[in-house]
């Protein structure tokens, strides 16, 4: 299966990131693109590796296992940004780049104590469901500042920002979808400043991981400087 079109469309993306920053005075240099690989073949993560795509999103530890073991010769830094269960923590510690997903202080346990014993420090961003939606995981923005002081005390776990995921829209040119979607990704710009203001030791409000294929321009209007890009990048999955 060829995967030339990948550069193609990583160069297409970055084109309309470049324009979207223009129009709202941001630097497209701040943005991260994480290229969500989920459902594709090692080959191509390998094909947008090679035009410089460094940062891969996976939704599954094994998925995300299976595609590392191919790599390690590679500059590569492998993203969770599914949901992580508690007893899959030990085989992502020693190679995750950045957990997307940490939403409960159980959780946050789990990782203190297989990174400990790993030597290592894991790189985490706090989930939060700014949405409301059931189906979602995440921490209640409510409960966010409590959560982000109790995982601060653990010495093996650096807390690096926020992500959410906004309501998914039926239709993203509808302006009441796009709205909604909005004030997801304000509500969570608003924790970010107000955690980051608080000078936490060990919370360092460096990412902010919010916004897709489908709202990825909202994302970037309202703050987000690390994006989670899928079908852009790779294709429509089957």
């Amino acid at each position: 299966m060829q995967f030339d079109y990948i550069e193609e469309n990583l160069i297409r993306l970055r084109q309309k990131i470049k324009r979207v920053c223009e129009v709202c005075g941001r630097d497209p240099k701040e943005i991260y693109i994480i290229a969500v690989s989920k459902t594709f073949p090692a080959d191509a993560v390998a094909s947008a590796l090679d035009y410089n795509q460094l940062d891969f999103g996976e939704n599954r530890v094994q998925e995300m296992l299976e595609k590392e073991a191919g790599f390690r010769d590679r500059i590569i830094h492998w993203h969770l940004i599914g949901h992580l269960q508690t007893n899959k923590v030990k085989f992502v510690v020693p190679f995750v780049f950045l957990v997307h997903s940490l939403d409960s202080l159980k959780l946050a346990q789990k990782i203190q104590q297989e990174a400990s014993k790993a030597g290592k420090v894991v790189k985490c961003l706090i989930q939060v469901n700014t949405s409301g939606e059931d189906q979602k995981s995440g921490c209640e923005p409510k409960h966010v500042l409590k959560l982000v002081k109790e995982v601060s005390a653990f010495e093996n776990i650096k807390l690096r920002g926020l992500m959410t995921i906004g309501r998914i829209m039926e239709n993203p040119k509808d302006e009441n979808e796009r709205n909604v979607v909005r004030g997801n990704f304000r509500a969570l710009k608003e924790l970010y400043d107000e955690i980051g203001s608080l000078n936490i030791e060990r919370v360092d409000m460096k990412y902010l991981s919010m916004g897709m294929t489908s709202d990825y321009d909202i994302a970037i209007e309202e703050g987000s400087n690390m994006l989670r890009i899928g079908s852009a990048i790779f294709g429509e999955r089957k």
